[in-house]
């Protein structure tokens, strides 16, 4: 599996991160969408990534910052002349509810956003039961503290590579078997220390689910702008000593 970072940054606006969205391709080349925050669709441009030949869309909770930028990239891509020639069928997961928000929004002002040339599938993901992300990518889930709807996301492709996401959460204790041994862990890491909120993670509890967990590699993301003065993964290596990334908007990682 190959990663690249959209934007490893949050809902407040920053210079250098733009809001959450990883492009991940799978061993059999499958292009899946982590998350859409507001920048994704002209961060994919950017990146020059095939986002026209995008096969599958999952989106985390319907924060601003991870869900923003899928109606503008669904908008995007009735526009697109070189989309026009495209039959194969796009995939968009979600949790709960998820139907219902994209018919909302499709309402409003008669977008007709799944009105393509191609046909677009939107499944919302039961909890207690695997799902093919991409065909050769099984994929599972976990609710977190976040939202009602919130869940991480763990999968394994068929050469058992494995990559978790968390998106955004609290601390739970359900997080460590979770993401038991992955090759990557991409996880939250909002805050230093002494967190506002407790719906989001700080570096002690990430580090606290690192020792536990023992990922191959630890890849720390959604960075409040109070990052910005430190060191991300020098800070994160005082407390867990494993192989630490900070995620920065245009990093590529092979998994």
């Amino acid at each position: 599996m190959k990663l690249v970072v959209l934007g490893s940054g949050t809902s407040v606006p920053h210079p250098r991160r733009a809001s959450s969205s990883y492009w991940l391709e799978t061993a059999d080349g499958t292009r899946v969408l982590l998350d859409a925050g507001a920048d994704a669709p002209h961060r994919l441009a950017e990146e020059r990534l095939d986002w026209i030949e995008l096969d599958a869309v999952w989106i985390s909770h319907y924060h601003w910052d991870h869900f923003a930028g899928l109606p503008a990239l669904i908008f995007g891509l009735k526009s697109a002349t070189k989309v026009q020639q495209r039959t194969k069928k796009l995939s968009i997961f979600g949790g709960k509810g998820f139907r219902h928000l994209l018919d909302s929004i499709n309402a409003l002002n008669s977008f007709k956003l799944l009105d393509q040339s191609f046909p677009i599938e939107v499944a919302e993901v039961n909890r207690d039961a695997p799902f093919h992300l991409a065909p050769d990518t099984l994929a599972c889930v976990m609710q977190t503290p976040h939202t009602q709807e919130s869940l991480a996301l763990r999968l394994t492709d068929k050469d058992n590579k494995s990559l978790a996401y968390t998106s955004d959460t609290g601390f739970s204790e359900e997080l460590i078997p979770f993401c038991s041994g992955v090759d990557l862990l991409l996880i939250e890491c909002s805050f230093r220390k002494e967190k506002p909120v407790q719906k989001h993670l700080e570096l002690a509890e990430v580090a606290k689910i690192a020792a536990a967990c023992n990922p191959r590699k630890l890849v720390l993301t959604h960075l409040f702008a109070d990052w910005d003065q430190y060191d991300v993964a020098g800070e994160a290596r005082s407390l867990w000593p494993g192989e630490i990334i900070e995620a920065i908007d245009g990093l590529q990682l092979v998994i």
